[in-house]
């Protein structure tokens, strides 16, 4: 936090596919059964009233009363496309400056957010609007609308050049945490080859390190005053507000901040590429990757919307047409997918493939231009477009149950009130998608997608740092005149007095949990939700990534992730066909000391989809072809993690940490190893399923739109007579994960580097165990944990990233865990700074933990609120609700947890945080550092932290 940049901007008017689409990849069709619901579809909207300050800010109110919280969401009509040449970057760094201190507020923005228990509070940049969003409890909105109102109208006086040189080395830092990425230089390569130079579109978010550099502090005034008035933003409230109020609060905030200049937007421009274009880019990557563009129509068109459609059936499912050829049948990919994104400007759409190793990236180019041209020239089937929209609409649907955050119901508003002019323009959006034929598709597509694609195929070998062109420096600019029609009305806040904070907070609500037990022994958990019409729930089982302990290393998560790949009469495709055609989400995992199946149905199709649910449960058909695809996919999926410089530390760690031997002694992604996945058998996933998926001893969580009554019924329907077969078996294996072992600490700290040549960060962690989540004292840690680095405020963060500018974000926490918790300290860093920052946190850790730097009372009390005055607004999601009640299941909680956890956080002394911050122990810390260790190696060495050894991706020494 802030966020930054998005590389593909994902905003909420595709925020309504968007949300849809990345939920679901995966779809297909379903012949007979595309369109039979089982009961009334229910009609979904976002109601909303509007008003206008006489000095041209929009105000937007959407009431929902659900929660005593309210999403304050305030949009300005600027970002990247707006920039000058030679500032590329910049509305992104002003996102960044305007969480720093403002004329009448003194410090971090963060603070009195922090101080009310703010949630979902952020900020991004895209091409064509800088967003800031919060939710806060109803008694501190007029707070939020102060620290609104405050950098809106009274900022340039609290900018210095401090200030400035602060985030643009946090932004620079971000932007070498992106490319340091595998694959993580194709975005900017893309946006510069389908928009011609001069184009608003065609250089980055977040900018050159060049243009970077040459921002000063006249640039920062030019721009605050030129874009940042009252007239180019819209303000949405919504949740526990209504009209009147936000009239007169807005009003009263906002109303005496005068009007900036009306800026003229771009002209649309969708460039019309008259041919296709392709190049190759290496990469330290371990396959091949190719993406295929074309730009297409922009946002609040007919044809954009249909071209969701048509990305949906190419290959936005788990069953379409891409997937089932290159998936599937000539198993020539290990993932593809596509989708459409959309732009003020211009859109895309936008085809992304990982190629098996040993397959010419050729080959699958050849196909995926064959089934585009096939898809182009005869449109969707009736069975496909129905599924598609279907898919769409359950997307949205589940989108709107929030209110704020990224997606939510006020994003959507902004977005609409923004680019359209029209609060409800996601009305007509989702009208075109009901309404469109397969004729309609197929005539978008024809007019957008015959010529003009540029693909990039990246490829494994050296990467090669981009070229930057030199700054320039802008053209003079002197912002026009305000509009003489926009007026200001007199206030009677007076900002000397600070920060409006509030006396009183909301209660803490938290639905009863109603309990019954079904015939087949599984307890039943259900907690009412009926703010839209969807039903979910998490069958709770055993097992888990410790159960692996005596099997191989990544059979829970294989076996349980092989669930959704065939059950009952339905295989693979057919099941994924039958999920989408009914709005159904649905599938399994694992975790560390447990696994879950989940559904997620439309209240119309509940009853369908349970029946297919309970097929996945009961009936897993486990094909051999398919295990033989998922496995090739998975071991690709094990060399990406360790390309990726954090996972692959993730992956290494918990050896290290707990002893070859012991049951957590495993990549911490569960995702197993090479040789473990390719060796696994049929045999292997049924005696997993046999074992762990039974119901005798599991729980079924219920959170949504039903009751006890209406619920019951359906459940022994479908799942009332399943007993699971070889119980004497069955509680042997189970037997044998019963009981965690400790495993101790280390005498003295080690540091374990591991190579990442070329890289332009080193992602430092710092580990230890501490006690298992079931410790009485775990929750006094977990505060304790928090003034160290587990939030942005936090001691390592506000070191790293704020005071050193070194790194995006230094964040510790420790995991769940029946036995005893990892915990780590973890920070990405410029390479030139890793034994620097490595010092910094093992002094932060140290002077921390050993009491020299004890936590004070102002720390302790911030993270007191942080972590209760969030409470009525963190269950505001059905999926919320059931986490929490997961956990409760899982470690054994009474049902009145939240309400004992808050109270055993607000009755938390200094002392005991102090005491707690102990069972960090410097002195036994294993550190593993990913990164070149031709600029790293030596520093490192030369710290003395203890016993050095070079690792490879796989944990195995390479040298001392």
């Amino acid at each position: 936090m802030p966020s930054t940049h998005r590389t593909v901007p994902a905003r909420p008017r595709a925020a309504l596919f968007a949300l849809a689409l990345a939920a679901t990849l995966g779809a297909g069709f379903l012949p007979e059964v595309a369109h039979a619901q089982a009961g009334k579809a229910a009609a979904v909207d976002i109601a909303y009233q509007e008003f206008t300050l006489p000095n041209g800010l929009r105000v937007i109110v959407h009431e929902d009363h659900k929660a005593p919280i309210v999403a304050v969401n305030i949009w300005y009509h600027v970002g990247s496309k707006d920039e000058p040449a030679g500032r590329s970057g910049f509305a992104h760094l002003f996102e960044h400056l305007m969480f720093q201190a403002s004329e009448n507020h003194k410090g971090e923005y963060f603070d009195p957010y922090k101080k009310v228990g703010v949630t979902d509070q952020n900020g991004t940049t895209n091409n064509d609007r800088t967003n800031y969003f919060q939710n806060v409890p109803t008694t501190a909105l007029d707070m939020a609308l102060w620290m609104e109102s405050d950098r809106m109208g009274h900022f340039l006086g609290a900018v210095d050049q401090a200030a400035l040189d602060e985030q643009r080395g946090v932004v620079q830092n971000e932007k070498r945490q992106g490319e340091n990425q595998p694959y993580g230089q194709v975005w900017q390569k893309l946006g510069e080859a389908m928009y011609p130079k001069g184009h608003p579109y065609h250089h980055s978010v977040i900018g050159s390190m060049n243009d970077l550099n040459a921002a000063s502090l006249e640039d920062v005034k030019t721009w605050f005053r030129t874009w940042y008035g009252p007239n180019n933003a819209v303000l949405v409230l919504a949740g526990d507000i209504d009209l009147e109020t936000a009239k007169r609060k807005v009003t009263r905030y906002f109303g005496d901040i005068p009007a900036g200049p009306t800026m003229a937007q771009p002209k649309v421009d969708v460039p019309r590429r008259p041919r296709a274009t392709r190049e190759t880019m290496e990469d330290k990557v371990p396959q091949a990757r190719i993406y295929r563009s074309w730009n297409i129509a922009q946002t609040g068109t007919v044809d954009f919307d249909r071209l969701q459609l048509f990305a949906q059936v190419l290959g936005g499912s788990k069953s379409s047409r891409l997937d089932k050829r290159l998936l599937h049948e000539d198993k020539l990919v290990d993932s593809i997918s596509a989708f459409a994104f959309d732009g003020q400007l211009s859109s895309n759409l936008m085809i992304i493939a990982s190629v098996k190793n040993g397959v010419e990236p050729a080959t699958v180019e050849a196909i995926i231009e064959e089934e585009v041209r096939k898809l182009v020239k005869d449109g969707p089937t009736a069975e496909e477009l129905e599924q598609a929209k279907t898919v769409v609409r359950a997307g949205f649907i589940r989108g709107i149950e929030r209110i704020g955050g990224f997606g939510g119901k006020a994003d959507v508003l902004a977005a609409c009130a923004v680019y359209e002019a029209d609060p409800g323009c996601f009305r007509g959006s989702l009208a075109n998608i009901r309404n469109a034929r397969a004729g309609d598709v197929k005539a978008a597509a024809a007019n957008w997608l015959q010529t003009g694609s540029h693909t990039i195929v990246v490829v494994p070998g050296e990467r090669t740092p981009l070229v930057e062109e030199p700054a320039q420096t802008p053209e003079p600019f002197d912002p026009p005149k305000p509009d003489p029609k926009y007026t200001t009305v007199e206030t009677d806040v007076d900002r000397s007095k600070g920060v409006p904070l509030p006396q009183s907070f909301p209660d803490l609500k938290f639905p009863p949990l109603q309990r019954a037990k079904l015939s087949n022994g599984t307890q039943l958990i259900i907690a009412e939700r009926h703010d839209v019409p969807v039903v979910q729930m998490s069958y709770e089982f055993g097992g888990g990534y410790a159960a692996d302990h005596g099997r191989k290393p990544g059979t829970s998560s294989f076996a349980m992730g092989m669930l959704d790949e065939g059950a009952g009469e339905l295989g693979s495709l057919a099941f994924a066909n039958r999920a989408e055609a009914l709005g159904a989400s649905l599938g399994a995992s694992a975790s560390l000391d447990g696994s879950d199946a989940y559904l997620s149905a439309l209240k119309e199709n509940l009853d369908p989809s349970l029946a297919l649910f309970a097929d996945m449960l009961r009936r897993p058909r486990f094909d051999q072809a398919e295990i033989d695809r998922i496995k090739a996919s998975w071991i690709a999926g094990i060399a990406q993690e360790k390309a990726q410089p954090s996972v692959v530390a993730l992956r290494v760690l918990p050896p290290l940490l707990y002893g070859k031997d012991h049951p957590y002694a495993m990549p911490a992604t569960g995702s197993g190893t090479e040789p473990s996945i390719a060796s696994l058998t049929r045999a292997d996933l049924v005696d997993f399923h046999r074992d762990w998926v039974r119901p005798e001893g599991a729980t079924l969580i219920v959170v949504g739109d039903t009751t006890l009554a209406e619920i019951t019924p359906l459940l022994e329907k479908h799942f009332g007579d399943w007993s699971a077969s070889d119980p004497a078996e069955s509680a042997e294996a189970r037997a044998s994960v019963a009981v965690i072992p400790e495993a101790p600490l280390p005498a003295k700290p080690r540091v374990f580097l591991i190579d990442q040549p070329g890289a332009v960060q080193a992602n430092i962690f710092a580990a230890q165990l501490v006690p298992s989540t079931k410790d009485p004292g775990a929750t006094v840690f977990d505060i304790a944990n928090s003034v160290l680095g587990g939030d942005f405020t936090a001691r390592l963060n506000m070191n790293l990233r704020e005071d050193k500018h070194w790194s995006y974000g230094a964040r510790s926490g420790a995991s769940g865990a029946l036995g005893q918790r990892p915990w780590s300290a973890r920070a990405p860093v410029q390479i030139d700074k890793t034994a620097e920052a490595m010092a910094e946190m093992r002094r932060e850790i140290a002077e921390y933990a050993s009491g020299k730097v004890p936590p004070a009372e102002a720390e302790v009390a911030r993270m007191k609120a942080i972590n209760t005055l969030s409470l009525p607004g963190a269950y505001e999601t059905a999926s919320a609700v059931m986490g929490t009640i997961g956990g409760i299941v899982r470690y054994g909680r009474p049902d009145d947890y939240v309400f004992r956890r808050k109270a055993e956080i607000e009755s938390m002394t200094v002392e005991q945080v102090a005491e707690a911050a102990k069972a960090i122990d410097p002195d036994a810390l294993t550190w593993v550092v990913v990164g070149d260790l031709k600029q790293i190696e030596a520093p490192v060495r030369a710290l003395g932290f203890g016993e050095v050894t070079v690792l490879d991706a796989d944990g195995k020494p390479v040298r001392d």
